[in-house]
This record gives C-alpha cells, structure tokens and sequence, in this order.
C-alpha cells in the first residue's frame, strides 16, 4: 500500500541516496505516518521498497526512539523535562499539561485519542523552557494558557478533516 500511496514521495526520498537500503529511515517515517506507529506491515512493505529483509528495517526501527511501537494519538507531545528545562518550570509544566487532558500515565494517551504526552530528554531548546515537540515540531516558550490554545487549534484542525495534519 506505502508503494502506491506515496509513490512520488518514495521515488523523491529513493532519488536522493546511491543505495535504497540508505533510505530506510525516511521511508520509516512514512510508514509511521500512514500507521500510526511502526506496524509489521510497514515494515515488511519498506523492506520490499528498499530490496532488504524485514528484519533488518525492524532493527533500524527498534533503535531511534522517533519510531513509535505503540500506536499514539494524532498528536504526539514531547515535554522537555531535561535539568535547564526543569529549571524553568517544566516539570510542572508536564504535570499541568497531562491533568489538563486527562491523562495519567507518561505516554498516555487523551481520552478523545487525540494527545499522547511524554516527557523527554534534551530537545536542546532550552532557552525556550518550557517547550515541547508536537509530531516532531517545536512549541517553545509555553504555558497552560498558550498550551490551551494550541490544544484547541490542534483539535479544531482533527474535526475539520478526515486527515489530520501530522505538524504542529
């Protein structure tokens, strides 16, 4: 499905590496995106783009932590909680945000199925702390009030399409 679906996107990724097996991870994140997570299916289709066996593709997804295992909610929140982060409120931060969607378990995901949050380690922006990272793009210099917008604006952009986007 990956094949005919992202066709073009996968001839573009393809045409900029000498070798396909050197283009896995992007491939990986395309299978992330379509799935949700990283499935066995999307790994067995990115191993047939690529001209590798599965399990070696399965590797490279169990190594980088970007690669989701576990289904996540449209939106994936990364919370730097990481010492200068920390140091500026973060940590409450992270502890607001999580009671704020109803969520109790790091990795959670919000009851609508909408947020999944987790704090993380280092997103080296730690200047602008409180910060996270929504579907892999910065939100820097929050608060709960700033967060609720942004929340909102996510959840007005799901229920006006099909097909979320996946940026922030």
């Amino acid at each position: 499905m990956l094949a005919e679906k992202y066709a073009a996107q996968i001839e573009k990724i393809l045409a900029k590496y000498p070798d396909k097996r050197s283009a896995v991870m992007p491939l990986l994140y395309i299978s992330q995106e379509e799935y949700g997570h990283i499935t066995d299916e999307g790994i067995v289709e990115v191993a047939a783009i690529i001209g590798e066996d599965p399990t070696a593709v399965k590797s490279v997804a169990g190594f980088y932590t970007m690669y989701s295992k576990q289904p996540k909610g449209t939106y994936w929140l990364q919370v730097c909680t990481d010492l200068p982060c920390a140091l500026k409120g973060a940590d409450q931060f992270y502890a607001d945000l999580k009671d704020y969607l109803e969520i109790t378990d790091d990795g959670g995901t919000s009851p609508d199925g909408l947020f999944t949050v987790e704090h993380v380690m280092c997103l080296a922006a730690c200047d602008k702390a409180p910060m996270l990272q929504c579907n892999f793009h910065y939100v820097e210099n929050l608060d709960m009030e700033k967060m609720k917008a942004h929340l909102a604006e996510w959840r007005a952009e799901a229920a006006g399409s099909k097909t979320p986007k996946k940026k922030a």
